[in-house]
């Protein structure tokens, strides 16, 4: 049996290995040459006695031997680039400058860095061309040269840079047409206030209008259409028509004339309302509700999602029998007033599946349950378990109904959607990325909902069952909730064989032969939920990359492999600015935090109060860590992730 290093000590020694094996000697030259031929303020010191590793802005690989990134934004470097300074940091992946005073073109030995993925020069003075070498960079991920005075045209080269998920070139002075860019895995793109023309290719209309806007010249979609070249001919003058002469016996209509026309006129009329009323019975008819018969409900009302032994159908929920009706439940606290017959009634508003507009204009989302295995006072008792639960973090059920033929829950709607939607829907489509501040938040105001379940204290101990990212609501109008978990606790009103089951990327093990979700399976579906924030990837998928493993395996294995860092979601890149210091950090904190939950053992996965915990304590590092990262630490500025 193989027996492989744990990945959080794994993560541990790549991320605080000492740095004493070596000293990255040519390295340092190079900085020490490029700092003495740059003018910089005076708060930029670096100890020509201490090794390179130590220096503010930059940072090392793992075993010290040679520069890993520099990042120096804002920290008053004013003039040209000098050649043969940092073309040659040969291993160097990430590189800022952003913020300064520079000036001049690119020295054309920057295309010695062929390990470099993200370029940052953005907010600078440097000119000329497009830069050439630039092009020969064929893994960078990522290039901002935006508000600068570059010119010229954008050359059809940049088309090399196939990995690239960002390119910002706006607030420049490029000028000519754009060039057709056909780069896959581009998310992020903007040439905005520049000076092109002519029509934006096809294969960048994608991208939204605001990455185009500013250039006067530039059209056809996103913009306005383009003109033609040729004018549009004029239309042909009118001939002017001879005049009649009028004669006497053209100059009025005569009596018999006028008698014949309005009778014709009153006849058309009458005709006209016959046949409109005749339109109007039989569509009424046609209209009028069939009365029940038999058992089942017939069709004719609110569309529900079913639950249970699920089916895509969108059957209706009938009209109910006369001594069911108007007996929906609803929870002390409520803000609803509503009831069955108005519910029913708002089928005509429905806007998606279960879904549902009532006459005064509320939202809700109805719930049907379907295959449920339990007597209607088991299921009231558990209604009662779930009703009682209130915390910001969970999605409240507002009511429930109960007979024979239906079963149906009721819930607050949320219109901003879930985060499987946000995370997964529409990538490359001009939705804007994901950023890291924003994923740990939600992270743990999802934590926090299901610590919230799982305490005795709080909603008694409940599994949730099923927690996967489409259960993951977000409000887009309370900052303070951020986001909330749905459909919680409805596993004791199946039986294990009509339950619905957790998704299977989520599933935890020993799910596969118990079928009884439990507060540990909850902790493993979290944990995979963290991996899926991280990362990006969806644990739905049947399998990742050729090995067909599941997204814990695939993360683990990709760790043991390379860097750390390639494990994460490129969109994470995304966020306004480079990937600093303190986000790397957290990143890195939080996969830690993810693979403790997914371990295979139930009794070594953590309890969600600790698991929240250290989420916490993550966020809560930011801003000390921003402010450890001195001049050059390039902070969100933000404070801490907390929700």
């Amino acid at each position: 049996m193989e027996v492989s290093l744990p990945l959080t000590s794994l993560i541990l020694l790549l991320l605080y290995t000492p740095l004493v094996f070596s000293e990255p000697t040519s390295d340092k030259a190079a900085l020490l040459a490029f700092l003495s031929n740059t003018p910089h303020e005076s708060r930029l010191r670096w100890n020509s006695s201490a090794s390179a590793c130590t220096w503010v802005g930059v940072t090392c690989s793992s075993d010290a031997s040679s520069v890993f990134a520099l990042r120096l934004p804002g920290v008053g470097l004013i003039g040209p680039l000098p050649p043969s300074t940092l073309g040659r940091l040969s291993n160097l992946r990430v590189l800022s400058l952003r913020s300064n005073h520079l000036s001049g073109p690119l020295p054309s030995d920057l295309s010695n860095l062929t390990h470099l993925r993200s370029l940052y020069l953005q907010g600078n003075l440097l000119s000329g061309g497009f830069p050439a070498t630039l092009t020969n960079l064929t893994r960078l991920t990522r290039l901002d040269i935006s508000n600068n005075n570059f010119s010229g045209e954008i050359p059809f080269a940049v088309n090399n840079l196939r990995r690239l998920t960002g390119l910002f070139l706006e607030r420049n002075n490029f000028s000519g047409t754009l060039p057709s860019i056909n780069i896959e895995s581009l998310l992020g793109f903007n040439v905005s206030s520049n000076r092109l023309n002519g029509s934006v290719p096809k294969s960048l209309q994608r991208f939204p209008k605001s990455s185009f806007d500013g250039n006067l010249d530039l059209c056809g979609d996103p913009l306005p259409p383009c003109q033609s070249f040729f004018p549009s001919p004029a239309s042909p003058p009118t001939p002017e028509t001879n005049p009649i002469p009028k004669t006497s016996s053209n100059h009025r209509l005569s009596t018999a004339a006028i008698i014949a026309i309005s009778v014709a006129s009153v006849s058309v009329l009458l005709l006209l309302l016959l046949l409109l009323l005749v339109f109007c019975v039989f569509r009424r008819k046609r209209q009028r509700p069939a009365k029940p018969t038999g058992k089942g409900p017939p069709s004719g009302a609110v569309t529900a999602v079913e639950t249970g032994t699920t089916s895509s159908s969108k059957d209706d929920i009938g009209a109910l029998a006369e001594s069911e009706r108007n007996k929906l439940v609803f929870f002390e606290g409520g803000l609803y007033s509503f009831d069955l017959e108005d519910l029913l009634r708002a089928s005509a508003e429905v806007l998606g599946k279960g879904i549902a507009v009532l006459e005064e204009g509320t939202t809700v989302v109805v719930k049907r349950l379907k295959d449920v295995a339990v007597t209607k006072r088991e299921f009231e008792v558990q209604m009662e378990v779930l009703g009682r639960v209130k915390h910001e973090n969970v999605v409240p059920l507002r009511a429930f109904y109960y007979s024979k033929d239906e079963k149906l829950l009721v819930y607050d709607y949320f219109p901003a959607g879930s985060l499987s939607a946000l995370l997964h829907g529409s990538r490359g489509s001009g939705r804007g990325p994901l950023d890291w501040y924003n994923r740990l938040r939600i992270a743990i105001a999802a934590g926090r909902g299901l610590s919230h379940l799982h305490s005795p204290t709080g909603a008694g101990g409940i599994p949730h069952g099923d927690v996967k990212a489409s259960n993951v609501l977000l409000s887009p109008t309370t900052p303070s909730v951020v986001a909330a978990l749905s459909d919680f606790g409805l596993h004791p009103l199946f039986t294990p064989a009509a339950a619905p089951r957790a998704a299977g990327g989520y599933r935890a093990p020993e799910l596969v032969e118990t079928k009884k979700p439990t507060l540990k399976s909850d902790v493993y579906g979290f944990g995979v939920l963290l991996l899926e924030l991280l990362t990006g990837k969806s644990p739905n998928q049947a399998s990742l990359g050729e090995e067909g493993i599941d997204l814990p395996r695939w993360v683990q294995s990709v760790v043991r492999e390379e860097w750390t860092a390639e494990v994460f979601d490129v969109e994470l890149m995304m966020g306004g600015g480079e990937s600093n210091n303190a986000e790397e950090e957290e990143m890195v904190g939080l996969l830690q935090v993810a693979m403790a939950c997914v371990s295979t053992s139930p009794d070594q996965r953590p309890e969600m109060g600790e698991v929240v915990r250290m989420m916490e304590e993550i966020a809560n590092r930011t801003v000390e860590s921003d402010e450890k990262g001195g001049g050059g630490g390039g902070g969100s500025g933000e404070g801490g992730p907390t929700p």
